[in-house]
């Protein structure tokens, strides 16, 4: 691969996870607010717009990404639009994004019988963590 095919890559896989920090801070300062506060409506307008801008433009290869993952772990659920594997209520510690382990989106996964195991897309850096319990997950796909 060429440097300059490379730094392109590189560009749109930084563009791909500040995106997606983006949506995730939206959904950090919402909830921190009331639905009655001024600003509510504003920041999830705002995070809306986000996420329809991140489907249309990464949508495609996030889909490719999650076939992958649900064809090697869990592939008798179906998968779902991207922007449904993020967390409800991300985290933040350090600058570093992170979710509940029993965030995401349910999957069964054969390895974990009983388990409830969820997927959740994260950024810094990008990617798909299978959360398995409260001690327990798995970075089982990352952007690159």
């Amino acid at each position: 691969m060429s440097f300059t095919v490379t730094k392109i890559l590189e560009m749109e896989l930084a563009q791909l996870n500040s995106h997606l920090a983006d949506i995730l801070d939206h959904k950090v300062k919402l909830s921190k607010l009331d639905y009655s506060s001024e600003e509510y409506d504003e920041i999830e307008e705002g995070l809306h717009n986000l996420e329809d801008e991140f489907i249309e433009k990464y949508g495609d290869y996030l889909e490719d990404a999650l076939h992958e993952v649900h064809d090697e772990f869990c592939p008798d659920t179906d998968v779902l639009l991207p922007t449904a594997y993020l967390p409800r209520f991300a985290l933040v510690s350090n600058g570093s994004f992170d979710a509940k382990y029993d965030d995401g989106v349910y999957v069964e996964v054969d390895d974990y019988p009983g388990k409830e195991t969820k997927l959740v897309l994260l950024p810094d850096p990008v990617r798909i963590v299978l959360n398995i319990d409260q001690n327990t997950r798995e970075v089982v796909w990352e952007a690159n």
